[in-house]
């Protein structure tokens, strides 16, 4: 068994849902196919959440209408045949009266996790009907909400969703391929709801996990996880493998094409998770694995939107206890710790929230002077750093000589060095370090990607 997930851009039109459909077959391979909305989808339905939240029904309503015809039309694209067309167009209807009955009553919290959720059910109606009717496939529609669950702390549910989909899966033994939706769920009293963080990606690890599966796929408009800002740097390329640890800080700090919670169920059960292109499928794209490379450094992201914060006290000195102190006050408020350095008598650290930052700010003031430093951004670096490998942070800190840093956190993890810089200085360093330590030496060829073992089975 194996789980594809596809994300938005590669479901966004009724040819690509054609081309998905060929990447995806495999008569003699059971699949899962996780699909997202279709691009600009969600984007449309939070723009209708919010014409509801400040009550301009009118707005809703049109708008509402205005992407039932868009989807009418896509479902007589993608369905040639009058009688398929008509049959898809009923069930896409069932979708929209939903949406349309929102409009009657006041938006509740639960009202707009409902319209979220329409998304991903008018992306797989669409193309289960192509699969069966036009293309004559064995396919299986599973609806996410029937084995999709959080608990009462609002995470997945795995033992739920394991017997759920087993269940599911039991129903229809011997079907070769089943489609269902990302991102949705039901919350822990069973109402509508979503995974957030992570979103469809989020779905497949969870699912594939559940599932015992072989491998997870992950298909996007970009061919891998790059080893730099393709948006701000030249010449990247996309890394051929990373280990799970490797790819969840790159994915934490600041990788936009993986969420870090993304990875967690398939890192928990050593399912190999592949990122790879609907546009490029012949390219060999990313393998994530428990295995590693001997590369000291692999890649460098960026995060950007942090606060550091500076708590300088001479009660720190030989002082037990007080870092604990301070840890509690973010704990007290929830808000996250990305990045720390300690000296003798001063502690520094960075947050990427900063909603309940007077509160904080005020609390701690009663250990020492505090400082605040807006406009920070984390550069990760991440490879096989382990403490004996010779020369890695001599590398950074040669690229770097220019570059004022903030903070530097290194040791903590075999994986990551951390700095922290001002956000003016973000390009200059990303350069900096393309230049340092990756133009040193060739990027791997497509072809050699290819020998290394990283062929497509479609």
């Amino acid at each position: 068994m194996k789980v594809l997930k596809f994300g938005g851009t590669s479901v966004g039109s009724a040819q690509r849902m054609r081309e998905v459909a060929e990447l995806i077959h495999a008569p003699q391979e059971r699949r899962i196919v996780v699909l997202s909305a279709m691009s600009g989808t969600t984007n449309t339905l939070v723009g209708i959440a919010e014409l509801l939240r400040t009550e301009d029904v009118a707005a809703a309503t049109a708008r509402i209408e205005i992407m039932r015809q868009d989807y009418l039309m896509v479902a007589r694209e993608l369905l040639p045949d009058a009688a398929l067309a008509a049959a898809a167009s009923k069930d896409l209807d069932t979708v929209f009266h939903t949406l349309f009955d929102l409009t009657r009553q006041p938006l509740s919290a639960s009202g707009e996790r409902v319209i979220l959720a329409q998304g991903e059910l008018l992306s797989t109606c669409l193309f289960h009907h192509y699969l069966t009717g036009v293309l004559h496939r064995d396919a299986v529609l599973l609806p996410a909400l029937e084995f999709m669950r959080l608990d009462h702390n609002d995470e997945p549910d795995a033992d739920y969703i394991r017997e759920h989909l087993q269940t599911q899966l039991a129903q229809h033994e011997g079907r070769p391929l089943f489609v269902t939706q990302g991102y949705i769920c039901r919350n822990a009293h069973g109402k509508t709801d979503n995974l957030k963080r992570g979103g469809s990606d989020y779905s497949a690890s969870l699912i594939g996990a559940a599932a015992d599966a072989t491998e997870i796929q992950i298909w996007t408009d970009i061919d891998g996880l790059h080893n730099n800002d393709p948006r701000v740097v030249e010449g990247t390329y996309p890394i051929r493998e990373l280990s799970f640890d490797e790819a969840a800080e790159l994915a934490y700090f600041g990788a936009k094409i993986l969420h870090p919670s993304s990875i967690l169920p398939a890192a928990k059960h050593g399912i190999p998770v592949r990122l790879l292109n609907t546009m490029q499928p012949e390219a060999p794209g990313t393998l994530i694995s428990s295995q590693t490379g001997s590369e000291p450094i692999k890649a460098v992201a960026a995060k950007d939107g942090l606060v550091a914060i500076n708590i300088k006290s001479s009660r720190m000195l030989l002082a037990h206890g007080f870092l604990r102190s301070v840890f509690e006050v973010f704990e007290r408020h929830r808000t996250s710790i990305d990045m720390i350095t300690t000296s003798e008598v001063a502690v520094s650290l960075t947050i990427d929230d900063a909603t309940h930052l007077p509160q904080i700010l005020e609390e701690l003031r009663g250990f020492g002077t505090v400082t605040v430093d807006r406009d920070q951004t984390i550069i990760c670096l991440v490879g096989n750093l382990i403490q004996e490998t010779n020369g890695a942070a001599r590398l950074v800190f040669d690229s770097l000589a220019d570059v004022p840093l903030r903070m530097i956190s290194y040791g903590g993890s075999p994986n990551n060095i951390s700095l922290l810089v001002h956000s003016s200085d973000k390009v200059r360093t990303l350069k900096a370090l393309n230049a340092g330590l990756f133009q040193r030496a060739s990027p791997p060829s497509p072809l050699s990607q290819r020998e290394g073992g990283l062929a497509l089975n479609k």
